[in-house]
Parts: structure tokens; sequence; C-alpha cells
């Protein structure tokens, strides 16, 4: 065995014993760890330091992911918000709806009455039943219905071009019994007419836009699998 000086074997004891320690406190990689952590602070970490918490690292989020809001930010909004004020009788009225219909939307809802609004417009003055009868109450339904028939009999036509719908508002919302009663407040701009046997308009004009204030009312069972509201009253605001 070759002698080995003294100085030699103390300094390769001191390394043996640093690498010991570097691999206790830092570890070997073995594929196994967790996702890295970026080192950015977060939004809140000026605010956790001034109260003496130390800010943890933030995972790496992926370019299409979207941080959650906040417990107190999602409830800072009114659950209505753009459709009715809180505390008011249309906002408990959707409340109460929500409530028998989780699947209630109120936009979505917005967007079908005007959707409606233009097809029983045009249908009524079409005489086009059946597609009214999709659309319609059946007590709405029968006066249309009788509507349609007077104007025949004098052997009338009815032109009726909607040009725009410039706003359709949540104007009274309940929720009687399991039955659902939504009454829109509608604005809009319309080009009608009546012309008798010969051609001639009798009522409205051929190209006169003429703006329009109604109130329709719309009412779904929400007990029934069928999703469908119907026209169930129609008001004209002078």
């Amino acid at each position: 065995m070759p002698n080995l000086d003294i100085s030699t074997v103390v300094f390769a004891i001191i390394a043996i014993f640093v690498v010991w320690k570097l691999r206790s406190v830092l570890g070997m990689r073995n594929g196994a760890e967790r996702p890295p952590f970026d080192s950015a602070p977060g939004p809140g970490a000026g605010r956790n330091a001034a109260n003496g918490v130390q800010p943890m690292g933030q995972v790496v989020r992926l370019p299409t992911a979207s941080p959650a809001p906040s417990a107190a930010a999602a409830g800072a909004a009114p659950r209505w918000k753009g459709f009715a004020e809180p505390g008011s009788n249309v906002a408990a009225g959707l409340d109460a709806i929500a409530g028998a219909d989780p699947s209630f939307s109120p936009d979505g809802f917005l967007s079908g009455a005007r959707s409606a609004y233009e097809m029983i417009v045009t249908a009524f003055a079409a005489g086009d039943r059946k597609t009214l009868g999709n659309l319609l109450a059946p007590d709405v339904m029968d006066n249309f219905s009788k509507a349609i028939d007077a104007r025949l009999a004098r052997g009338e036509t009815m032109e009726t071009t909607l040009v725009s719908i410039d706003s359709a508002m949540f104007e009274d919302v309940r929720l009687i019994g399991g039955t659902a009663q939504i009454s829109v407040r509608f604005a809009t701009k319309l080009v009608s007419n009546t012309r008798d046997k010969a051609g001639v308009v009798t009522e409205g004009s051929a190209d006169s836009v003429v703006d329009h204030l109604d109130i329709w009312t719309f009412s779904r069972d929400t007990g029934s699998r069928n999703p469908n509201w119907r026209l169930s009253a129609t008001e004209t605001v002078h």
C-alpha cells in the first residue's frame, strides 16, 4: 500500500463529507419531481409580504389557462347585472325562475325573444298559421287566427318588414305556481302596410319606417320537458 500524506487523507475526507451533505440538502433528480414554479411574484405577493407572510411560488400556467376569480371578486358583481337592478321585482322574479329551472339564462332568453318577435310579426303578416302555432299560446293563437280570417275575408294583404330591434328589456318577471311569465319591452322599427283587393295601400306605408313600442309576455311551464316559451299576451305602448 503506498504511503499517503496525512494532509491528503484529511482533504479527501472533507471532500466526501461536503458531497454527501450537498446531496442530502438538494437531493437528486429522478424524473418524478413536481413541475417547476414561476419565480415571479403573484398579484398578492406585495400584500402578503407586508403582512409578514412569505409569498409562495406559483405554478406556471399554460397559455390557454385563465386565472380563476377569487370568491370575493365573484361575489362582488350582482347576479343579474345588465338585466335587472339588485332588489327589484325583476331581479326577484329572475331568482325564482332560475331556482325552478337552473338552465335558465337571461341572455339566452332575450336572444330567443328577439327571434320570436321577428318570426311572429312576419308570420302574422303572411298568414302563416303553422309558424304561429309553434310560438303562440292557444288563446293568443285564436285571436291571431281570427284577425287573419277577417283580413282574408276582406281580400286584403299585409306586408311587414322588421328593420331593427333597437332594444329588448325585461319589463316584468314572475313565477306563478310552476309557470314562468316574462314580459319584454321591445323597441323596434317596422315598415308595414295593408293593401286592398286592388293593391292600394289602405293602412300603413310601403316605405316609411315607423317606431313601435310593445310589451310581449312569454310563458312556460318550468316543470315541462318542453323548453319552448310561448307568447301569451301582447300590449302596444302608445
